[in-house]
């Protein structure tokens, strides 16, 4: 293909790590995995890092972490603002923990939350924000903290398509109480499967240990909080302190992980070449508006929403892609209040959408990768500027 959606980002390295793996015998959570956390709380400024098996259980642990925190005031029955952009499981955690999620309307440049949205939506059941940066671009972390701290909201980070992006030289991700990264094939770096939680809190750290492995205190710190007085030894093996899952990442994925990590800030200024090439490409193509860039995105992909006289024609659009060998998708999943699953959730869709709704009808991304794409993006924009 012309521009294939996502490529394999591997090399010898990775093949040889999993023979490594392979080797050992030790297929679940290991020296790899913790030698993977360790390194990503290093490279992205958080004290820790725990990997899970995706993305998805990321948001779900640190939703989860978040709402039983009694030191934390964020309760079921609180209202949680959230962009009405995004994938699925930004909004399902909020829901699981009995939090109500408040769909927000997008910025229509930059398609993160829109801020002056999102203050008329706080009412004296907000409690938190979930703060997603879309497809790569960090929120203005300066003006989202204000109305933070004016609206006394706890900020959650869903970064899972953000990896390597940076606001005001501080890496996205490391700007709520806890952040999420994904490690999917598809994302900046790859572990097959994956995902991670960042924080700066150690209790927070704790219980994300714990709720990452059923719940139970063996894998805990010994001087940790969670740990019940006078239990040890025996009587540890199968402690549980809380309601917890099994979403542990294999030794496989950490060890993988180890290697693509070392790649990550060449590959991240590969992929902001690419980005500075496609702007000046589409820079004469009339009807296409892409994404703003806020601080340095990582661009995980290039947004695309048709306006002037390609509004309504997406359907034609991307049919023309496909035939010169470019993989299209929707930006992410569309204005999610528009998917049938909201009536399974106690979410607040009451405010006009907009901006979100021209997306779910006129936009698509293109992707983005780990080499120069010159003449595949002069292919894009020869076709996009012919379609008149």
């Amino acid at each position: 293909m012309a521009l294939p959606l996502a490529t394999s980002t591997w090399d010898h390295r990775e093949y040889a790590a999993l023979q490594e793996v392979i080797a050992s015998g030790q297929f679940t959570m290991g020296a790899h995995v913790h030698a993977f956390e360790h390194a990503f709380a290093e490279q992205f400024g958080a004290a820790h890092a725990v990997m899970v098996n995706s993305g998805s259980s990321a948001n779900l642990l640190m939703v989860a972490a978040a709402v039983l925190d009694d030191r934390i005031d964020l309760n079921p029955g609180d209202e949680v603002l959230v962009t009405a952009v995004s994938w699925a499981t930004t909004y399902y955690p909020l829901a699981q923990y009995g939090l109500r999620p408040v769909l927000v309307d997008v910025d229509p440049l930059t398609l993160n939350i829109d801020l002056d949205a999102a203050r008329e939506r706080c009412g004296p059941r907000t409690k938190g924000l979930m703060a997603v940066n879309l497809l790569g671009n960090p929120n203005r972390f300066d003006d989202l903290q204000q109305l933070a701290d004016d609206c006394g909201l706890v900020v959650l980070e869903d970064n899972c398509e953000s990896m390597g992006a940076t606001f005001d030289d501080r890496s996205a991700g490391t700007f709520g109480l806890m952040g999420t990264f994904s490690t999917f094939f598809s994302h900046h770096i790859s572990t097959m499967e994956g995902g991670v939680i960042v924080t700066d809190d150690d209790h927070l750290r704790d219980m994300l240990l714990s709720l990452r492995s059923h719940g139970w205190t063996r894998n805990l710190p010994a001087d940790s909080a969670l740990r019940s007085a006078g239990v040890h030894g025996f009587h540890d093996l199968f402690h549980f302190v809380l309601p917890g899952y099994n979403v542990r990442p294999l030794e496989m994925s950490g060890a993988v992980g180890l290697h693509q990590l070392e790649k990550l800030p060449t590959m991240v200024a590969i992929r902001r070449a690419n980005a500075d090439a496609f702007r000046d490409a589409m820079s004469s193509v009339p009807g296409v508006r892409l994404q703003q860039e806020v601080g340095e995105s990582s661009w995980f992909g290039f947004s695309c929403v048709l306006e002037g006289h390609l509004a309504g024609r997406r359907d034609e659009v991307v049919a023309a892609l496909a035939a010169a060998g470019v993989q299209t998708r929707p930006v992410v999943a569309g204005n999610f209040a528009r998917n049938p699953v909201m009536r399974h959730l106690n979410a607040d869709v009451s405010a006009p959408l907009p901006n979100a709704d021209q997306v779910h009808v006129d936009g698509f991304y293109l992707g983005n990768h780990h080499y120069a794409l010159d003449g595949a993006l002069l292919e894009v924009a020869d076709v996009l500027g012919g379609l008149r």
